[in-house]
């Protein structure tokens, strides 16, 4: 390829949550009736050519996760639907973030739209992982960061979040204080 297209164009909405470590986006070529097959590989060439390390998916399907092999960029289909996946379930994807980032990975996380599912879902993991001290405090931090309001299935992800992070801390031992 030659020419400007060939670094691709960022993803509608691309927001950095950790700069240079953790992204967010819409949908590589939109979604529903604004998805266009043109724009999807223009969006996913770019993503490769920054240098991202993997792609999260949380859209339900798998309706063209393919075309991320097709042009060379790693990925992982974790369907996600909310709270209501169960704090299990929500834990494991922080734990995966966690690792990824870890191992220095550079990652952009979407789904259809960029909405409280992702919003919220990386304010829970802000939390989860002691970034952010409160949960009012991520949900002002996330809502600077999307540039949007955190309606109730973001603030339900973080209430989660909150809820799962304090019953960790009060399951570890108490650490025994030396006189």
């Amino acid at each position: 390829m030659k020419g400007k297209w060939a670094l691709g164009i960022p993803p509608r909405h691309f927001t950095w949550v950790l700069k240079n470590k953790l992204a967010i986006c819409e949908r590589p070529g939109g979604y529903s009736s604004n998805h266009r097959r043109v724009r999807r590989q223009e969006e996913i060439i770019w993503i490769r050519e920054n240098r991202f390390d993997c792609v999260i998916s949380l859209i339900t399907s798998p309706h063209n996760l393919h075309n991320y092999e097709e042009l060379g960029v790693q990925w992982r289909h974790r369907p996600f639907n909310g709270a209501s996946d169960g704090a299990d379930a929500v834990v494991a994807l922080y734990r995966e973030i966690q690792s990824l980032l870890r191992d220095n990975k550079k990652i952009v996380v979407h789904r259809e739209e960029l909405g409280d599912h992702v919003i919220g879902l990386m304010a829970g993991y802000l939390l989860w992982a002691g970034l952010v001290d409160t949960g009012p405090d991520v949900i002002t931090v996330i809502e600077r960061i999307g540039q949007r309001q955190l309606g109730p299935i973001g603030r339900e992800l973080v209430a989660q979040a909150e809820q799962v992070r304090e019953s960790s801390r009060a399951s570890r031992p108490n650490p025994v204080k030396q006189p």
